[in-house]
C-alpha cells in the first residue's frame, strides 16, 4: 500500500514537473516567436530601407503620422459624432444614455481600433501602451494644461473627482487583475443610465440641463459645454454688430423684426469644401494642406450635418467608421515603422506618440470649458472618460482575441503591468494633489501633474528597456 501510494505520488509529481516545463517552454517560444516576428513585418514593406529612414527619411513617416492624427480629428469631430447625435435623436435617447454609449464610443474611437489593430495585426503591445498611455495622459497633463493655461484659479468639487476616480480606481484594478489572471469572467462598467426620455428642449435649455445635472456622462457634459460657450461668444459678438444668433443662425434685427439666414451654416461647410478656400491667409495654408483629405471625405461620406443628407445619418455612421479604421490603421503602422527605425519598442510608442496624438481633441475641449470657470467638468472628462478606454477599448480586443482566435493569448510587455500600477499611482497622486491645494485648479496644480507625467514617462520607458528588471526581450533590428 505505501509503494502504491508512493508511486501515484511520484507519477502525479511527475506529471506536474512536465505541464509546468510543457508550459514555460510554449511561454518562452511565443516570446521567442514575437521578438523573431517583428511588428513591421505584419505590415506592407516600406518604400525605404531601414538604413535610407535612418538617414532621414524617417522624417516623412513623422509627417504622415501626425497627418493621420489630424484626418482622425476631422472624421472624428464633422462626421463620425454628428451622426451618432443623429442616431440618439432618432431613436430618441435621453442625453445620459446617449452620453453613457453612443458619444463615449465615438470620442474613444481611435483608442479602440488603435487596440484591435495592436491586438489583430501586429501581435503586439502598441494598442495596449495607447490606452495605458492616453489614460496617464488625460489625468495628468491635460489637467496640467488646464492649469497653466485656464487664466483663473478654478474651483473644484470635491464629491464629483472622488467619485469619478472611485469608478476609474476600479477600473485599472480590474485591467491590473485581468493581466494577472487568466479564465476569469470579463468586467464591463458604463456610465448611469437613465431610462425615462426626458422632453423636448431647445438647444440652450437642453445643454444648460446636461451641464449642470451630475448625472449625465462627463463627455456629454464636456461636449455640450463647449458647444455652449462657442455659441455664445459668437452671440456677443455678431449682437454688437447687430445680429443675433439663434440656434446656430444668424438673425438680423432690423426695425425690432428678426431675419434669419444662414451665412452662419454656409460659414462652417465652407472649411470642409474642397472648392471654397478659406479667406484667412492662416486658414488658406492650413487649407491647402488637408485638401487631399477634405477631396476624399468630401466625396465618400456624405455630411448628416447638412439638410440634404440629414436622413443619410446610418450611411455617414458606417462609411466614417470604415475611415476610422483605415487612417487609424496607417497611424500604428507608421507609428510601428518609426518605433523600428529609432529602436523604440512599440509599447513605448504607444504610450508617448500615439497616446498623445489621440488625446489632443480632448486636451482642446477641457481646456476650453477650464477658461470658462468649469473646472468640475474639464477633471470629469480626464478621469471619467478613461473607463470607456481600459474597459471597452482593452476589453473587446481581449475577449474576442482569447475567446474567438487563440486561447490564452500573452501580452507581450510584463513591463506594462509595472505601467500600470505606475498608473494606479498617479490617479491617487492627483487627487492627493487637488486636496492639498484645498481643490482648486491652479499653476501650481498644472506644473505638479505635469512633472507627476514626466516622472511616469521616465519610468515606463525605463521599465521596457530593461533598466531596473528583466521585462522584454530586445528588439529583432535587421540591417537592409
Amino acid at each position: 500500500v505505501v509503494w502504491h501510494y508512493s508511486g501515484t505520488l511520484g507519477y502525479i509529481r511527475f506529471r506536474l514537473q512536465t505541464l509546468l516545463t510543457q508550459k514555460y517552454y510554449l511561454r518562452l517560444r511565443i516570446l521567442l516567436q514575437g521578438e523573431n516576428r517583428n511588428p513591421i513585418h505584419e505590415f506592407p514593406d516600406d518604400l525605404f530601407t531601414n538604413k535610407e529612414r535612418q538617414q532621414g527619411a524617417v522624417l516623412l513617416h513623422i509627417l504622415g503620422a501626425l497627418y493621420m492624427f489630424y484626418a482622425l480629428a476631422i472624421v472624428c469631430d464633422d462626421f463620425f459624432v454628428p451622426s451618432l447625435e443623429k442616431i440618439c435623436e432618432k431613436l430618441h435617447l435621453s442625453e445620459d444614455v446617449a452620453g453613457a454609449t453612443f458619444m463615449a464610443a465615438g470620442s474613444s474611437t481611435p483608442e479602440l481600433f488603435a487596440s484591435v489593430i495592436g491586438v489583430f495585426i501586429t501581435h503586439g503591445d502598441v494598442g495596449v501602451g495607447t490606452i495605458v498611455g492616453s489614460a496617464v495622459f488625460n489625468i495628468l497633463c491635460i489637467i496640467g494644461v488646464c492649469g497653466l493655461f485656464a487664466g483663473q484659479v478654478v474651483r473644484l468639487t470635491w464629491w464629483s473627482v472622488f467619485r469619478d476616480s472611485v469608478y476609474y480606481t476600479i477600473s485599472v484594478i480590474v485591467l491590473i487583475a485581468g493581466t494577472q489572471q487568466y479564465g476569469r469572467n470579463s468586467v464591463v462598467m458604463v456610465d448611469e443610465i437613465i431610462c425615462s426620455s426626458p422632453p423636448k428642449y431647445r438647444f440652450p435649455e437642453a445643454g444648460l440641463r446636461i451641464m449642470i445635472t451630475n448625472k449625465f456622462g462627463p463627455r456629454t457634459r464636456l461636449r455640450m459645454a463647449s458647444r455652449i460657450i462657442i455659441n455664445e461668444r459668437q452671440r456677443l459678438i455678431h449682437a454688437a454688430n447687430g445680429k443675433l444668433i439663434q440656434n446656430g443662425k444668424h438673425e438680423n434685427i432690423e426695425n425690432g423684426a428678426i431675419h434669419v439666414d444662414n451665412q452662419e451654416e454656409e460659414h462652417e461647410h465652407i472649411n470642409l469644401s474642397p472648392f471654397s478656400p478659406p479667406e484667412g491667409k492662416m486658414d488658406k495654408v492650413k487649407w491647402i494642406l488637408t485638401w487631399p483629405l477634405i477631396i476624399l471625405l468630401f466625396f465618400t461620406i456624405p455630411n448628416c450635418s447638412k439638410p440634404r443628407w440629414e436622413n443619410f445619418f446610418m450611411l455617414t455612421f458606417l462609411l466614417s467608421t470604415l475611415w476610422i479604421a483605415v487612417f487609424s490603421y496607417f497611424m500604428v503602422w507608421l507609428v510601428t515603422v518609426i518605433g523600428y527605425t529609432l529602436g523604440i519598442p512599440d509599447v513605448i510608442m504607444g504610450i508617448t506618440f500615439l497616446a498623445a496624438g489621440t488625446s489632443v481633441p480632448d486636451c482642446m475641449a477641457s481646456l476650453i470649458v477650464a477658461r470658462q470657470g468649469l473646472g468640475d467638468m474639464a477633471v470629469s472628462n480626464t478621469i471619467g472618460s478613461n473607463v470607456f478606454d481600459i474597459l471597452v477599448g482593452l476589453g473587446v480586443p481581449w475577449g474576442l482575441q482569447t475567446m474567438v482566435v487563440n486561447y490564452g493569448s500573452f501580452i507581450n510587455s510584463k513591463g506594462l503591468v509595472y505601467s500600470v500600477v505606475l498608473l494606479l499611482g498617479s490617479v491617487a497622486l492627483t487627487v492627493g494633489g487637488i486636496h492639498i491645494n484645498k481643490w482648486k485648479l491652479d499653476k501650481k496644480l498644472g506644473i505638479y501633474v505635469l512633472v507627476l507625467y514626466a516622472v511616469f514617462l521616465c519610468f515606463s520607458i525605463l521599465i521596457e528597456f530593461n533598466v531596473f528588471t528583466f521585462v522584454n526581450f530586445p528588439m529583432c533590428r535587421e540591417d537592409d
